[in-house]
């Protein structure tokens, strides 16, 4: 691992600099693509389960799109696609955003949009696995839609998918790594600058291999804990 302590071709830095700068770009595109796919996952969920009328099938037509067109298309459309769509003076303004913004943010967007789709299944499945009584009593208390969905419904939906939204946690931060094709240095990218410098791919890639790994295992060690404080006491666990 000494590739880390040499010095940059530019001799401003330490390829660890460059390390460090990558995970930094992967932490922000991850989280803040958590955050955009949680809120909107959970309202495309709540919106599929509704009885009757046009949003139920909003919400389906927006999973079966994004769920079904591969994320690296997904990411050229946000990339490419979107700014020529617009009018004239927004899409010059978007092209001509500094980097790394200019990639981060269709990356964000994209990665986002992209796993609410899936939350959105798993938001839905988890209200629907709830007994029907659930909502006739809210309803008989004099709960209001918003109120019966935010007090009783989806704190019980959440306990059920917690698994499964942790397999997304994790995977959110892997899904990264796909932003390099739009010019974004996030960890993946900047390994390969290393190595394209260097030749020494098996330290440049290594190192980005351990750090994934550990990303890995902090996230899955975090859910767990939040899993395991919003049991239910006497709940059986889920996992073996």
């Amino acid at each position: 691992m000494s590739l880390l302590f040499e010095a940059t071709p530019d001799g401003a830095g330490r390829y660890l600099d460059w390390i460090i700068d990558g995970l930094a770009w992967t932490l922000g595109l991850a989280l803040g693509a958590w955050t955009i796919a949680l809120v909107v996952g959970t309202l495309v969920g709540v919106i599929r389960t509704l009885p009757r009328g046009v949003l139920p099938r909003i919400g389906r037509i927006y999973v079966e799109i994004f769920r079904n067109i591969p994320l690296l298309v997904q990411m050229f459309f946000w990339y490419f696609v979107l700014p020529e769509l617009l009018p004239a003076r927004i899409g010059m303004a978007i092209k001509q955003m500094d980097p790394p913004w200019g990639s981060f943010v269709p990356a964000l967007i994209c990665l986002g949009l992209f796993t609410a789709a899936r939350i959105a299944e798993q938001v839905r499945a988890g209200l629907q696995a709830l007994p029907g009584g659930q909502a006739q009593a809210a309803h008989a208390l004099g709960f209001d839609a918003g109120g019966m969905y935010r007090l009783i419904l989806l704190p019980q939906a959440f306990r059920i998918i917690l698994p499964t939204l942790t397999n997304e946690f994790m995977t959110i931060f892997k899904n990264t790594s796909v932003a390099l094709t739009i010019g974004l240095v996030e960890l993946t990218a900047t390994a390969r600058e290393i190595n394209e410098n260097t030749f020494r791919t098996f330290e440049a890639f290594g190192v980005v291999t351990i750090i994934y790994l550990l990303i890995a295992l902090i996230a899955w060690q975090a859910m767990h804990r939040i899993e395991q404080a919003a049991r239910l006491p006497g709940a059986a666990s889920g996992r073996g």
